[in-house]
């Protein structure tokens, strides 16, 4: 679908170095309300170990980041299932949030997983939000993987910002979840 506003490129942040950052914000012609992030974060861990964290293991983030992830309780199916029920706990922008997610889509053989949120805090301000992560080696001989992240939603009213922190507080999750498989025993 065509565009309706031009698409934003924010320049990475050098502080952030050496993690590679792509934002993406774009508006469609049916509802500027819809929107899609999206970044790409480099990580040394390979993309079956970050996959599996995310599908298999998401009640073991909150060692992995536990400023960021408070807790991960499995509702209803089964880890890294498609229809299966996450309930999260976390803190963006210094407030206790909550969340319930059902798993729309894996893939294993891509290191894909994308979440629906149900309910909870994103709800108060977005009528839909879903949240791909897909992870892919980077190209030959240069090691390590690339983390792609998605964020596609609709908010409820125009006043409702981009959701650009939780963009951020999935970048450095993901960070926190490389550091964790990539660190020496």
């Amino acid at each position: 679908m065509a565009s309706s506003t031009p698409t934003v490129k924010p320049e990475a942040d050098v502080a952030n170095k050496p993690h590679h950052v792509h934002h993406t914000i774009t508006s469609t012609k049916s509802s500027a309300l819809t929107g899609k992030l999206e970044a790409d974060v480099e990580i040394k861990a390979s993309p079956e170990q970050f996959h599996d964290m995310i599908a298999n293991k998401p009640h073991h983030l909150n060692r992995t980041c536990d400023d960021k992830i408070q807790g991960c309780d499995l509702h209803e199916g089964e880890w890294g299932k498609v229809g299966t029920i996450i309930n999260w706990s976390y803190v963006l922008d210094g407030k206790a949030k909550q969340t319930k997610e059902i798993i729309e889509a894996v893939d294993p053989v891509k290191n894909l997983i994308v979440f629906k949120v149900m309910e909870g805090d994103l709800m108060e301000e977005y009528k839909s939000f879903l949240l791909s992560i897909q992870v892919s080696p980077k190209s030959e001989g240069s090691g390590g993987s690339l983390v792609h992240l998605t964020l596609e939603y609709e908010k409820l009213h125009q006043g409702i910002d981009h959701p650009q922190t939780m963009l951020q507080f999935m970048k450095d999750v993901s960070n926190g979840i490389d550091a964790h498989l990539t660190k020496p025993n």
